[in-house]
């Protein structure tokens, strides 16, 4: 457990209900008109700018979705009595960093040595910045 007192898990756990309403909301908007309608064919820049809409909308879903399941797991949290500990070392986690990634489920030396390890993207290809060294000269 934390040292916090209820109002500070109050506000976080107002804070999650409001973010998941405002989310089921834009998901609304966001799914509404998921298809291409026969203006859209018309011609090839139509057809494009209707892909890149749609693409665009499966992104913000996808994003939106991760987004839900942070909230979720996040209010599992504080019905748990956990949030606020980081999930890697059991110590708590600073206040300004929840109150800035309030979703965070690690302090910040636990997130930065989980990112230290992350070697790769998801396809596998490996981060451009991990472990490359570049020679930097300054022209005059």
């Amino acid at each position: 457990m934390t040292n916090w007192n209820s109002k500070d898990w109050t506000q976080f756990k107002i804070r999650f209900e409001q973010e998941l309403e405002s989310l089921l909301y834009s998901q609304e908007v966001v799914n509404e008109d998921f298809h291409h309608t026969a203006d859209d064919l018309l011609d090839d820049m139509d057809f494009t700018s209707a892909e890149m809409e749609q693409s665009m909308r499966r992104r913000l879903r996808n994003r939106e979705a991760l987004y839900t399941k942070k909230i979720q797991d996040a209010l599992e949290r504080i019905q748990a009595g956990t949030f606020g500990l980081c999930e890697s070392c059991e110590d708590p986690i600073e206040l300004k960093r929840l109150e800035a990634r309030p979703t965070t489920s690690h302090c910040l030396g636990c997130k930065e040595h989980q990112e230290l390890r992350e070697f790769h993207h998801a396809d596998g290809r490996k981060h451009k910045s991990m472990g490359v060294k570049t020679n930097l000269r300054i022209l005059a």
